[in-house]
């Protein structure tokens, strides 16, 4: 084991497009490692995505998170240095974004504060960005703290809208900023931390 690589820890709920990027991204890293993968979801996609990569994969039901210490114990004795959201359903509990200040990362599929907070996942955002009328949508990159959404902003990418859009057409194109931006905008906050510390 590396002791001097940082290990960063995936949680994600469902099939996990975003988690495999940050796989093949972070594969042969030499500062950065992933050596393990969370869910909430027992039959979520992202562990047999996980599993080709020969990086196992843990389930914590629902009820783990509502305090998280179970959780909290298992990032310590995993030595994990930061955590990644990738389509991870569930507001992290107080004690995990205290524990990890400004070292969880999320990925918002609208361009904050538009379009965040409780409810705002997935192809509802896509389906409020068209009924909005917007003609650019995009994603955004900034760390968790205790409310949804509403983190420091890192970082941020935009796409136009056109007016025939369907809301699927929308969510195509956000969700290829999503892959082309999250690993890499992660890796550059993480060396610059390791620069800086």
């Amino acid at each position: 084991m590396d002791m001097t690589q940082k290990r960063l820890c995936i949680l994600a709920s469902g099939s996990g497009s975003n988690a495999q990027k940050f796989f093949e991204y972070f594969q042969d890293h030499p500062k950065i490692s992933i050596p393990v993968v969370l869910t909430n979801n027992v039959s979520a996609g992202v562990r047999e995505r996980a599993k080709s990569f020969g990086i196992p994969s843990h389930v914590y039901p629902r009820k783990f998170w509502s305090k998280g210490e179970e959780v909290l114990d298992f990032l310590t004795k995993e030595r994990i240095d930061y955590v990644v959201l990738a389509g991870f359903m569930l507001l992290l509990p107080i004690q995990i974004v205290q524990n990890y200040p400004k070292r969880i990362f999320n990925i918002h599929p609208a361009l904050l504060p538009k379009y965040g907070g409780k409810g705002m996942y997935g192809m509802h955002v896509h389906e409020a960005v068209k009924v909005a009328g917007e003609t650019e949508s995009g994603i955004t990159i900034h760390y968790v703290n205790e409310q949804y959404d509403e983190g420091q902003i890192i970082f941020q990418a935009k796409c136009t809208i056109k007016s025939d859009d369907t809301a699927k057409e929308i969510a195509q194109r956000v969700l290829g900023l999503e892959h082309e931006n999250y690993p890499k905008v992660v890796e550059e906050e993480i060396l610059k931390s390791i620069k800086n510390s």
